[in-house]
């Protein structure tokens, strides 16, 4: 990619030395989203769809932009379209929304492969409702496969709740296949596409999930906000996720009505600045060759793979994953002591369960380093990353003489 992209991001001005791999956690800032969101604070700073003045006015068409540009780049209409304060957000408020079409006996199909944030609201809601959770089976890979997903299929399944991208291991999963099947069975489909989205483009038309998740903060955008994309039905037939101020149209001593979707899902004052400072991104994605950045992403992890090979007790636990992170150990160190030397050669990568424990167990680790890479980081952060893990493992290494 061309260097000139690495400046639309401040953070490098102040952390020049830094080779920033970790993204999949958390991505850097765009300027023109931090110049957003100064600029609402500093000149309007007014409240959204309450106000009949002018700032008021101006903040909610705003707003409503970003319900526009969002909508345009997943396919979806502009009601489809909830904000929300994340990818957990989202997740958590539909399945406690979902959880009265739940009952006893039914299933809820997931994987090992999931975030705490896409498994944890079914474990509580089967714990709830006494209904079944069930894992579809994994290949020696670590990837979800459409015959193993038919294998946990039934009758009884109610709900497919599943990742389109591993925040682990990086597999991206055929969704829209298994849409197809779930549908058949009358289940809802709900995607987590909290990794895939800044990698993939989605059309949430062509995939046909019922529900898709997703965070500003992986994208480029501010924290503290994010997206429910529902089919336009199903939103209409469920009951809000909360209750308070600009949902309802009216409101008796026995009797509330509900405003029509996106509205009634979204009560309360919403995180107006980061709303509108999100669409910031939607135009950088479609400014540039959104394939391109894939290739230069994938480019540079397949360069350090090829380096990471050489490296002494390495092992590398998604080698052909579709996304671009590694997520590897070295033998005989732990983790976080590998951070340790990184970060004083300004190296970031992650270390942990990365929030996801299932996969952790599948991989019968109890954790591992995580590097992944984005648009802003180049050939130069490559190297500095394998000088370092080198250093690393020679540093260690010593302790065992």
């Amino acid at each position: 990619m061309n260097l000139k992209i690495k400046e639309k991001f401040p953070f490098f001005k102040e952390n020049k030395d830094v080779s920033y791999l970790d993204s999949a956690a958390s991505s850097l800032k765009l300027q023109t989203v931090i110049d957003s969101l100064n600029d609402y604070y500093v000149n309007n700073g007014t409240n959204v769809h309450r106000g009949a003045y002018k700032l008021s006015y101006l903040a909610t068409e705003a707003f409503e932009e970003t319900r526009e540009i969002v909508s345009k780049y997943i396919n979806s209409s502009l009601s489809e379209v909830i904000f929300t304060k994340g990818t957990t957000d989202g997740l958590n408020k539909l399945a406690n929304s979902l959880a009265n079409m739940i009952n006893e006996g039914d299933e809820i199909i997931t994987s090992e492969l999931e975030h705490h944030s896409s498994i944890l609201p079914w474990m509580n809601i089967c714990e709830i409702k006494k209904t079944k959770l069930v894992y579809i089976p994994l290949d020696e890979e670590g990837r979800i496969t459409i015959d193993n997903f038919k294998k946990v299929l039934s009758d009884k399944t109610k709900v497919v709740a599943i990742n389109q991208m591993s925040n682990v291991l990086g597999h991206l999963v055929d969704v829209k296949s298994i849409a197809k099947l779930a549908h058949e069975k009358g289940a809802i489909v709900i995607v987590d596409a909290a990794q895939s989205v800044a990698h993939t483009k989605i059309d949430v038309k062509d995939l046909d999930v019922d529900f898709l998740a997703f965070s500003a903060h992986k994208i480029f955008g501010p924290n503290g906000v994010g997206v429910l994309y529902g089919k336009k039905k199903l939103l209409e037939e469920i009951r809000p996720f909360e209750f308070g101020g600009e949902m309802a149209n009216s409101v008796n001593i026995d009797y509330m009505d509900f405003k029509d979707i996106p509205y009634k899902f979204e009560a309360g004052t919403p995180v107006i600045a980061e709303v509108i400072a999100f669409k910031e991104v939607f135009k950088f994605l479609n400014e540039i060759d959104t394939d391109k950045m894939f290739k230069h992403e994938i480019k540079l992890k397949d360069y350090a793979l090829e380096q990471m090979k050489n490296i002494k007790g390495i092992k590398i636990y998604n080698l052909n994953s579709d996304s671009p992170l590694i997520t590897f150990n070295i033998a005989n160190i732990h983790p976080h002591d590998i951070v340790s030397i990184l970060d004083s050669k300004n190296v970031y990568v992650r270390a942990g369960k990365h929030c996801n424990d299932l996969t952790h167990r599948f991989l019968k680790v109890n954790a591992t380093l995580r590097a992944s890479f984005s648009v802003y980081n180049t050939k130069e952060d490559v190297d500095k990353f394998i000088s370092a893990l080198n250093e690393a493992s020679n540093f260690f290494e010593g302790f065992g003489d």
